[in-house]
């Protein structure tokens, strides 16, 4: 089957239902927010800010706490990322981000891994007219993004069983056959060599990247960068050299983490 194209913005965008869906997303994968913190992510006012999640408390998409703390409601059916340091990693790792930018020319994203999955959470994007857009709130399968993979990689044997092959996974339809699950332990045995992985239209027509995984100062794996490209530009792109450009993010990533003991809080 062919893959669709993720998300278009389309020609005549309703702008208030489009910072409402962003104020989800926000939730969704930060697990919680202020009223000042959430009018600045989606270039809004406070009071406007104020509405919107009015209304989101209404549906039960949210609900605020007695510190007046937005959180995700029960009508909200993806949960949070359950991590309290989704903000503090996103304002370490962004100026990293546009310096791989500006430098590869093309689009780079920040996700986290939940389960089978990565999330993105954050995305500069390129400057070209022909550029991989904003990912920011996607939610895709870890196995099949370049960044999921990598970070696929730094789990063990069981780790792995457990998320693809145990009762658990079955149960959750994210179980894959045996066939499949050989052929993902192959390609991340690669990943570990490598330091790398890559994406080549597994999860959107058209588009390839590059992902790899972060770590804070105990050496865990915390989330994962990717250089994303419409596939056009990726073999003259690896060519002059796209993976050393992540490569070397990666590594002033994970100096600038090793100040944060992310996994351990």
């Amino acid at each position: 089957m062919q893959n669709q194209p993720l998300g278009r913005r389309p020609p005549y965008a309703v702008e208030s239902v489009d910072t409402t869906l962003r104020l989800l997303q926000l939730l969704r994968d930060g697990g919680s927010m202020r009223l000042t913190d959430a009018a600045a992510e989606v270039g809004v006012s406070p009071s406007t800010a104020h509405r919107l999640l009015a209304m989101l408390v209404y549906r039960g998409f949210a609900v605020q706490d007695e510190s007046k703390l937005y959180w995700p409601g029960p009508s909200l059916g993806a949960g949070p990322a359950g991590v309290p340091w989704t903000r503090e990693l996103r304002e370490a790792v962004a100026p990293h981000l546009e310096r791989l930018v500006r430098r590869s020319g093309e689009t780079a994203n920040l996700m986290l891994r939940v389960g089978a999955h990565v999330r993105f959470i954050t995305t500069i994007e390129s400057s070209h007219v022909l550029r991989v857009s904003d990912r920011r709130g996607f939610v895709l399968p870890a196995r099949r993004a370049s960044g999921g993979k990598a970070l696929l990689a730094e789990l063990d044997r069981a780790g792995l069983d457990r998320l693809f092959r145990g009762p658990a996974a079955e149960a959750s339809g994210e179980g894959v056959d045996a066939g499949e699950y050989a052929g993902l332990l192959h390609e991340l045995e690669q990943v570990r060599r490598a330091g790398f992985a890559t994406n080549v239209e597994e999860t959107e027509g058209g588009v390839g990247a590059i992902g790899a995984a972060l770590h804070d100062a105990a050496g865990s794996a915390v989330a994962a960068i990717s250089l994303a490209t419409p596939v056009t530009r990726l073999p003259g792109a690896l060519q002059h050299g796209l993976v050393e450009l992540v490569l070397e993010a990666r590594r002033e990533i994970d100096a600038e983490l090793a100040r944060y003991p992310l996994s351990g809080r």
